[in-house]
């Protein structure tokens, strides 16, 4: 049995080997008892087929000369040819013979078909086991008769035969039904097993509620009860993390956005041309952590908040939103197709704004500069965000989805907005696929996102 076998071929072969060898084992026990026991009930007709024909033997060979003495018969002492010959309907069948003989050895009465060399000498009353024959002696009361009753040993072995064949026929009929009921009876026992497996294969690895343990026999309960507490121990050290981060860049707004105006006042106010300098880099610096602290709320957000909402709404009113803000700030290359029929989903609009957002600003930054960005959404849910540019390496999508990671061209950013995007997309089962270069062109990339409908 291989190593990886699962349980339930383990403990159904284990089971089915174990019943089958017990039933063998007892079947060739009751088989060597019964043996011995026909033995006995044979060798019991043996006995009384003499009891009953060594009496009447005696009567007619009396009745045959009128007086209490044996019939003496004409014939050659050494032979049998005078012995009277009688037909009989054997108990046992036809194969069961016997011989009276007088006290002198010489043959006096036998059953048709009788072989007189078969039968040794009488010695003494009892059984007598020849090469071919069981035999059983007696005589009379006088010793003047005696009678030798004999069965072939091969009649015995085929009656043996056909008993052991009809004890074995039963159980070779039923042992193939009993493995298979043992498998099925195994198979329904695991099935609380079977249920535990494909709950925790199904599960994302964002998927952190407890496993349900209705239902679980109590030898399971302990290991879902220990996968429960660390889930549990899981969830809480990511949301201290989320909320370290969320909370972190809050509460950097204030003071970023003041450290800003400082430096803003600093750089109009002064006159030398160094001080103005750095005072620019200041404020370049403050802006960059102002917008990588909202890079980490919406991590936060993607990470641990509610994704979905109990009622759909239509996903086009989002995205128009969301292209009107990029054109207020000046980028007007934004070429944006809608459906005309509403594209209704669960997804929790602030979600869908932040996806958007993130992918079309992954488009502007790392796109070719003077170069469309075209974003457009299909009645099915299929989000596609194209720009035209350098073609991205086959090994960079996995790279691009960690966090801080940034790309190898010289625009800044923050290295969060695909792992973003990736979260995002993980926690709602929506399917990412980045392609590059771009269909029917050759350069560019292509993200595609397929979003859940109702």
């Amino acid at each position: 049995m291989k190593a990886g076998a699962s349980l339930q071929t383990r403990l159904a072969l284990a089971i089915g080997l174990s019943v089958t060898l017990l039933w063998l084992a007892a079947a060739a026990v009751t088989a060597h008892r019964l043996g011995g026991e026909m033995q006995e009930v044979f060798d019991d007709g043996l006995k009384a087929t003499a009891l009953r024909v060594l009496p009447i033997a005696r009567h007619d060979l009396h009745e045959g000369d009128g007086r209490g003495d044996p019939v003496e018969h004409d014939g050659n002492e050494d032979g049998d040819d005078g012995a009277r010959r009688i037909g009989r309907e054997a108990r046992y069948g036809e194969d069961v013979t016997f011989v009276v003989r007088d006290r002198n050895g010489k043959v006096l009465l036998a059953s048709a078909g009788a072989d007189a060399s078969i039968f040794p000498p009488f010695v003494k009353p009892g059984f007598l086991r020849t090469e071919t024959h069981q035999l059983y002696y007696d005589a009379s009361v006088d010793g003047g008769l005696t009678i030798a009753v004999a069965e072939p040993l091969d009649r015995r072995t085929e009656l043996s035969r056909k008993m052991l064949l009809g004890l074995l026929l039963p159980l070779i009929v039923m042992i193939p039904f009993s493995l298979l009921a043992i498998v099925l009876a195994v198979r329904r026992s695991l099935r609380p097993v079977r249920l535990l497996r494909q709950e925790l294969a199904r599960r994302g690895a964002q998927d952190l509620s407890p496993l349900p343990d209705g239902g679980l026999p109590s030898e399971l309960r302990p290991i879902s009860a220990g996968v429960n507490q660390l889930l549990d121990r899981l969830t809480a050290a990511f949301d201290a993390e989320r909320a370290f981060a969320a909370n972190a860049a809050h509460e950097l707004r204030t003071p970023v956005a003041g450290a800003i105006a400082q430096a803003q006042r600093i750089r109009t106010e002064t006159g030398e041309e160094l001080t103005g300098q750095r005072a620019t880099e200041i404020e370049t610096t403050l802006k960059r952590l102002m917008r990588t602290s909202e890079k980490l709320m919406q991590l936060a957000r993607a990470e641990g908040g509610r994704l979905q909402t109990d009622e759909p709404s239509d996903l086009r009113p989002v995205l128009e939103m969301i292209v009107e803000g990029f054109t207020r700030t000046g980028e007007g290359r934004i070429l944006l197709t809608l459906p005309e029929e509403p594209v209704l989903s669960r997804l929790d609009p602030d979600a869908v704004g932040i996806l958007f957002r993130n992918l079309i600003e992954n488009a502007l930054k790392h796109g070719a500069q003077n170069g469309l960005v075209e974003v457009t959404l299909q009645a099915d849910g299929l989000l596609c965000v194209a720009n035209d540019g350098a073609v991205l390496p086959a090994d960079a999508t996995e790279r691009l989805a960690k966090r801080f990671e940034r790309g190898r061209g010289t625009v800044g950013g923050s290295g969060l907005g695909f792992s973003i995007v990736k979260a995002i997309a993980d926690r709602t089962g929506m399917s990412l696929k980045v392609v590059s270069p771009r269909p029917l062109k050759n350069e560019g990339i292509q993200v595609q996102v397929k979003l859940p409908l109702t």
